[in-house]
This record gives C-alpha cells, structure tokens and sequence, in this order.
C-alpha cells in the first residue's frame, strides 16, 4: 500500500510503460477527507440488455451516482456532476441548482437530467445510455444561458474504484483522466476535449476548491496517488458535446473503451440500447394493463432485468444502492449496501419473472439459487456477494424454504435437482425449524408466522418433488411435519389477548408460547417491550402460501389489530410500518439510519402485499386501491422505493408525505411486487400461491 504523499517507483514505472514519461506534479494534501456514498434513493438506473456492457449507471439529485462495474456489486464512482462558474460564482448541480429528470421511454431505461439555475440564467441538459457493445457509460449534455455572462463549465468527477473511496490513483494523459485501483481502471473522456485538467483529493486539493477559491483552476495537479481522487476539468466547447466515462481491467483498456464509444457516437449507441430493451419487453406475455398501470410495469420490468449480473448469470441483486451512504464513510471495500443477493429476494423476483411469462430469467434465479447460494447443509447465507461468497453470517429459514417454491413453481423436479437441491434443503428445514435464527426483517429469532408459513408451503412443494421422484419415504417425511407445523403455527404465534377468539398474530415471539409476555428488544434502540405489543402483517403469507384461507377469522381480527397500530393513510394511499416501533430509518428531524437511533417508515412492498390479501378475499376494488397508492410510492423517474415518508411534518423539503425516503431505491422486491399484483388484478387470482398447498390445506379450510 501507497503511504501518502509519496510515490511508488514501481507504480510509476508500470505507469511509465503504459503512457509514457510520467511527471512529478503530485497533487498535495493525500489522502483527502474520508469518502461517502451518495444517497440510495435513486431516481434513474439503467444499463444495455446485452452481456459485454458490463457497466450499471444510477441517477439521484439531478447527476449520475455510483457506477457499477464489472459486477453489480462493485460500485466504482461516488458523483459526476458540473460546475457552472463566472468571474463571480461557481455553483454545483447537486447543492445550487433545480433538478428534473424525465423518463424519455418507457419501454427502455432511459433518462434525461435537467438541471437549472435558480434564477433561470442558464440549463444543462443530460441524456444517458450505455453502449451495448462495451463498459461504457454515455452522457450527451448541452448548456445554454441567457444573456451575456461569460460561463465556464467543468466536470467534477470522483471516482472510487473497486467499491471504496480510497487507494485510488489518478492522472491525465493528453485529454483523458484516468484513474486505477488494482485491476480496476476508469477514463473519461470529452468530444470537445478539456481546456484544463486537475487530479487532487477531495477537500485538501481538489478542483472544487479552486473553483470556489477564485472561480478558475490557479493549479494543475496531473496525479494524485492513492487517496480519495477527484478529477475536474474545464470543457474547451460545452455548447454540445459527449463524456465517454469507460472501464477495463487496465488504464489501456478503459481508455480503449472509452475512445472507441465516443467515436461510434451517442446517437447510435442509444439507438441500439433503446432497441434492446424494446425487444425484451416485446418477448413477455401480453398483460392487457390499463394505460395508467403500461408505464410503471414496463419500467419495473426493465429494471428486474436490469438488476441481473452479467457475469454471474441469475444472481440479482436487490438494490443498486447505499441505504444512507451505507455509515461513517466508504474508504474501504467493506460495504455491501444492498447490491447484494438475498434468497428471499431473488424468490420474489423469480415469481414476477414467471407471471410476466420470462422464465427463462426465473429459471437462473434458481440455478443461481441452488448452484451458487446453497451450502452443503441445504441452507442458504443471509446474503451474498454475486460470486457466492456469504455476507451475513445469520440463518433465516424462510429464505430455505422459498428456494423450494421457486422450483415447485418452475416445474424444477428432475432427480438431479430433487437430490442435489430440493431433498438437502428440505431436510434442513425438518431438523432445524420451525423456529429461525432471523425472520424475514433479519432481526429477531423465535417463532414467526411469515417463517413458518413459508416453511410449511416449502416442505408441501418438496414432498412432491418426492413423489415424482419415487420416494415415498422422503414424501411422507414432509408432509407430516408441514401438517404439524400447520396446525401449531397458531398455538406458536396466536396471543390469545383478554378475550376469547379475538386473538392476533405477534410479529414474532422468541420461544413457541404467544401470551407469556417476554420482553423483545427492538433493534437500533427501539426500545424493549411485551412482545404481545408488537405485531407485523407476516402473517398475510399464510394466506399468500396457501395456508389459510383469507376467510380465517384469526387472519381478519389480526387485520383490525394492525391497521390500527401501524397503518398509516398517505396521499396517495394506505401504507404500513413493518411493525411498531421500528427503528429502521431516518430520525424526525430527517438525519439518516446510523444503526443506533432512527424511526422506520412506511415500506411500500407491505402495500402490495395487502393488496394481494384483498384479492384473495375477492374484493378487487380494494385491491385496486393497494396498486395505484404503490403505483403512487414510484418517484418521478418510476423507482419505487423501499420506505416512503409517513407523516406531512417534513424537516427538509428532501421528505414529502408518501415519497421516498433515503432508503434502497429502487428495491427489487418493490418492482417485484408492483408486478406481481398488476398482472393478479387481471387474471383475478394470485397466481404464485402454490397450488398443492392451497389444495391441502387453505382450501380444504376454507369450505
């Protein structure tokens, strides 16, 4: 490792080899302020629907955040924004202008920024797309002004190569900024070429600085070695032009990359993106949407597919993003945010993938699932990076299980699968549940109906995977513990209350007795009360998985006990906390989630799933409702996030009732289930119940 402020003589000669005579113009102040990730509440995410554009881009306040490369869970920069200077002013994107973004297509995943001053003086305009051929992202920008000031316009761009804010190095060549961590190389280029170039670290020599300083570069640094590495340059003719920002293995490469797409020209390369994507949507099953619903879902396809790796074929990663810039700082490579795989995830994505008649993506999900996730034992990680390597090193049994509906519903019971796949899984599940080590908000043990109840549905589809297979034995073995557990789940995790038959389902309970009135610590310094106080709407996936019909009177009266603890009416609809006293987000005054103070607001997926229930019950009005308010979460570039605001008081105009909130955005399971819900309201059932265990049980009930 570099020490800063010196220069490594085997760095400069390999630099030397590549480039040429390096020069000894090293930027002061290494290694710079601690790095940060932006916001994960992004409004854009896009990349080509072809497997050597192995580059992601993500848009948030009004420029383009985190860029991931050659995996989706290597994010290499943290902003590329401009500056707009005059004799007087410089003034940045992000902090002094007003921001638009606009869906240009809503059959591709492309975005436009539009970025004004605030006193209308001057635009820039901002149209973004990849090249399906190679790792590069393309922007074709245009500034106009009005009146005579003159303006200078520069590039302010922050690589952090390899998922960390530091270690990187960064220099001009001719007209190119390059930048190298390992085996990670960035260069940007310019179609109308720089007029001035500069490599500092961030907040001791960056460009920036100068620019507020005295409104222009006073020095050119032509490196900074291993810190956290800024790059500015002027624009020589910023009328119109294009930035090339490419990757490769090698400063060469990424150069090569780079130069070789602004030579094919953005109008090509977008042509053929858009195409793309217009073919992907044209190969779904025709969903006879009504207009009003045509734009998200086609959106939310796009970006299910998006969030696929291209490398590690059906690992899909749940957000590309940060929640809340991820803690303290991003100088080291130490953070997964959530661009990582999460079973549970992956499963809700796989069964909006086989409803809008995509199997073929469902099917990697699985193989993914079993191939790369699954341990010897049968279980699977809490999470993972998308090569397979665990990240959480917790167990939550769901995530066993769903694994086993996802290939029940894929039709996946070859004996390879059944034996390799299915038959360790299952067991898994027999020997250690039906208690969990985490239920599905990875925070508490015990016994939780949402757990169980996918556990349940999971052995009933592995028993069959049995029969088919011819081993009764294994069969028998299933079903009979499904059975049991199917008749306990109620004594589990039913508090009885005061009065007979009103009882309600806990959110979850650490030992299998509801009514003993065990105290349960909410994580983040929720608090620690009665557990019988806390409840979660889990218990709908009894109903989903074909448990319980939705008739069931303990399923009815634990509705009325949670829309009046955590249901909350929004603008645009009715939302739900995932259960009272959640910790898990922003504090009241609109300070990000650092792990030990917070409030958790409303997540929009839980509207969805009500959504569901209510068709269940067959009041498709109501379910209607539960698809336009989450329709309504989805923020003006149609991301629909994981939490939404929860009250009209906002201590910054960043928080609006019902909108997104810094949280993962956008969510994977949030589309997923977007999708899910609109292609059930016309088809008038929810097609991912496994219908072997609704015939066993839920509908058996039900009569």
């Amino acid at each position: 490792m570099f020490q800063p402020n010196l220069i490594s003589t085997i760095s400069l000669l390999g630099l030397t080899a590549l480039f040429g005579q390096t020069t000894n113009k090293v930027a002061p102040g290494a290694p710079g302020l601690d790095s940060h990730w932006p916001s994960a509440a992004k409004n854009g995410f896009g990349t080509a629907n072809t497997l050597p554009s192995k580059v992601w881009f993500t848009l948030n306040n009004g420029v383009m955040t985190e860029i991931y490369y050659p995996q989706l869970d290597v994010p290499n920069t943290q902003t590329l924004q401009f500056i707009v200077c005059t004799p007087t002013t410089c003034q940045t994107e992000i902090d002094e202008m007003n921001h638009e973004i606009r869906v240009l297509d809503s059959r591709a995943l492309s975005f436009r920024q539009i970025n004004t001053a605030r006193n209308g003086a001057y635009t820039i305009t901002k149209t973004y797309t990849t090249d399906p051929s190679r790792p590069v992202v393309l922007i074709e920008v245009s500034f106009s002004s009005r009146g005579n000031a003159p303006y200078s316009l520069y590039v302010y761009f922050d690589p952090s190569l390899k998922n960390s804010g530091m270690h990187d190095t960064g220099w001009t060549k001719d007209d190119a900024f390059l930048a190298v961590d390992a085996n990670v190389s960035s260069a940007l280029v310019s179609s109308s070429g720089f007029a001035e170039m500069t490599n500092g670290y961030l907040g001791t020599s960056d460009g920036l600085l100068q620019l507020k300083q005295t409104r222009k570069l006073t020095q050119e640094y032509e490196r900074a070695e291993n810190g956290n590495v800024v790059q500015v340059g002027r624009i020589l003719t910023p009328a119109v032009f294009t930035l090339a920002l490419g990757f490769g293995a090698s400063p060469t490469e990424a150069l090569v990359n780079a130069r070789a797409s602004l030579a094919g020209g953005f109008s090509v390369a977008r042509r053929e993106y858009d195409a793309g994507w217009h073919a992907y949507l044209s190969s779904l099953r025709h969903i006879n949407l009504a207009p009003k619903y045509r734009r998200q879902f086609n959106l939310a396809a796009l970006t299910l597919k998006a969030l696929e790796d291209k490398t590690y074929r059906g690992a899909m990663i749940a957000s590309p993003s940060i929640p809340w810039g991820g803690g303290p700082n991003s100088n080291e490579a130490t953070t997964s945010g959530y661009h990582a795989v999460w079973s549970r995830d992956l499963y809700h994505v796989g069964t909006a993938f086989i409803a809008m008649g995509d199997k073929a993506s469902a099917n990697r999900a699985l193989d993914y699932l079993f191939k790369v996730q699954q341990k010897p034992d049968g279980s699977f990680p809490q999470n993972s990076w998308v090569d397979g390597r665990p990240i959480g090193g917790s167990l939550q049994m769901d995530q066993v299980a769903f694994p086993l509906i996802l290939a029940y519903e894929l039709k996946r019971q070859d004996r390879t699968t059944w034996l390799k796949h299915i038959k360790p899984a299952a067991d898994f599940i027999v020997d250690k549940g039906p208690a969990t080590a985490q239920e599905r908000w990875e925070e508490k043990g015990g016994y939780s109906p949402s757990t169980i109840a996918a556990e349940i549905a999971g052995l009933v589809c592995a028993a069959e995977a049995a029969s088919v297979n011819g081993n009764r034995t294994a069969a028998a073995r299933y079903l009979k513990t499904a059975d049991e557990w199917a008749g306990q789940v109620d004594r589990w995790t039913l508090t009885t209350g005061t009065k007979p038959n009103h009882g309600y389902y806990l959110r979850i309970t650490e030992n299998d007795n509801p009514n003993d009135g065990a105290p349960i610590e909410i994580n983040s310094g929720g608090g620690t009360y009665d557990e019988r106080e806390i409840v979660d709407a889990g218990f709908l996936e009894l109903v989903r998985l074909g448990i319980k019909p939705a008739s069931d009177a303990n399923v009815v009266n634990s509705l009325a006990v949670v829309d009046r603890l955590i249901k909350v009416q929004t603008p645009h609809g009715p939302g739900w906390y995932r259960y009272n006293h959640d910790a898990y987000g922003e504090t009241d005054s609109g300070e990000h989630y650092n792990g030990r103070t917070g409030r958790g607001r409303l997540w929009s997926l839980l509207t969805g799933e009500r959504g569901e229930y209510e068709l269940a019950r067959g009041n498709r009005p109501a379910a209607r409702r539960h698809l336009d308010a989450l329709m309504g979460f989805a923020n003006e570039g149609m991301m629909l996030p994981e939490q939404v605001w929860d009250r009209s008081e906002t201590p910054t105009p960043d928080f609006r009732f019902g909108e997104g909130t810094g949280s993962a955005t956008p969510l994977a399971w949030s589309m997923a289930q977007f999708i899910r819900l609109a292609i059930k309201m016309q088809i008038g059932h929810n097609s991912d119940t496994p219908t072997v265990v609704a015939e066993r049980y839920a509908q058996r009930s039900g009569k």
